[in-house]
């Protein structure tokens, strides 16, 4: 597959082509009002960046990039002498693929990519030698006949993923949690209605320990094509209902792809077709005191 192949020999070795071009500090103390994230060298101008997602321990930064009419993955990896430039991992005019993702363990990079006429999640598995391997696309539970995207963990390795295969009843894409286990992924199952509507529902990020979930939503009182909602664990077992994330991180733009550090202090999402990044402490400030509104 030649797309593969010109992308992992394009010095992704883990390490390799590394030129000291970002601070050390990449990620230091996160600013308390929403800013856009490192511009010029991965938000630029006159280009659409989304998807941003770090290992677990933030010395791995994805993020997918829009080009004219596809989508790749970029990556940068950071060593003793600095943050490597931002490589091409996955995609080409050939191949588009976007919303990376990786599994618990760093060992697999997830992603979405058209396929006969509609988006399913993929992923490559990083070899002993740091290259990633042909892509991979699961059946179901995971991909069915319509379009799936973006992709979440759970602590246990259960995903949360949208997908649009209900919408003859549901109306438009929902949120679906698909629980794993020693046999592998089970059957999906779609949040309840405090999450889900008729409307649109999509780009969800959970929190390991289950305790809240971000999400982008389309409803009427919105304030643009896209903003994100939240909605906290409750402890009948329940999820609070979804609310706003409010004119703190929303605008008349189109927010989407939200992402939290493993060490809950960075909150990265997409907004105005730029990365973004905040003090996760502003998540608490959503958190229900009635088990329905903050």
């Amino acid at each position: 597959m030649h797309f593969l192949y010109s992308l992992v020999i394009s010095c992704f070795l883990v390490g390799a082509c590394t030129s000291k071009v970002v601070p050390d500090d990449l990620l230091g103390l996160a600013p308390v009002q929403p800013s856009v994230f490192l511009p010029n060298i991965v938000s630029e101008t006159n280009r659409y960046e989304y998807g941003s997602v770090f290992n677990h321990d933030n010395t791995e930064l994805y993020f997918g990039v829009q080009n004219n009419g596809w989508s790749d993955i970029r990556m940068m990896h950071r060593t003793k002498e600095g943050w490597s430039k931002p490589q091409v991992i996955i995609g080409s005019p050939d191949f588009s693929a976007n919303d990376p993702f990786l599994s618990n363990d760093g060992s697999k990079l997830y992603f979405i990519s058209p396929r006969d006429d509609q988006y399913d999640i993929g992923y490559v598995t990083r070899t002993a030698d740091g290259r990633w391997s042909n892509p991979i696309f699961p059946s179901m539970p995971i991909n069915s006949t319509e379009n799936e995207y973006y992709i979440s963990f759970t602590q246990d390795g259960s995903m949360v993923f949208a997908s649009d295969r209900n919408a003859s009843e549901r109306g438009d894409f929902d949120i679906y949690l698909s629980r794993r286990d020693d046999t592998g992924f089970q059957a999906a199952v779609a949040f309840p209605n405090t999450i889900n509507t008729n409307g649109y529902e999509a780009d969800a990020f959970i929190a390991p320990d289950e305790s809240y979930m971000i999400f982008s939503a389309n409803r009427k009182q919105g304030l643009g094509r896209g903003d994100l909602y939240i909605s906290f664990a409750l402890e009948d077992g329940n999820w609070s209902k979804a609310v706003s994330m409010g004119a703190q991180i929303n605008s008349e733009s189109h927010e989407l792809c939200p992402f939290v550090t493993a060490d809950g202090q960075y909150f990265f999402f997409t907004s105005k077709e730029d990365i973004y990044w905040v003090n996760a402490d502003i998540i608490e400030s959503f958190r229900p005191v009635d088990g329905n509104t903050p």
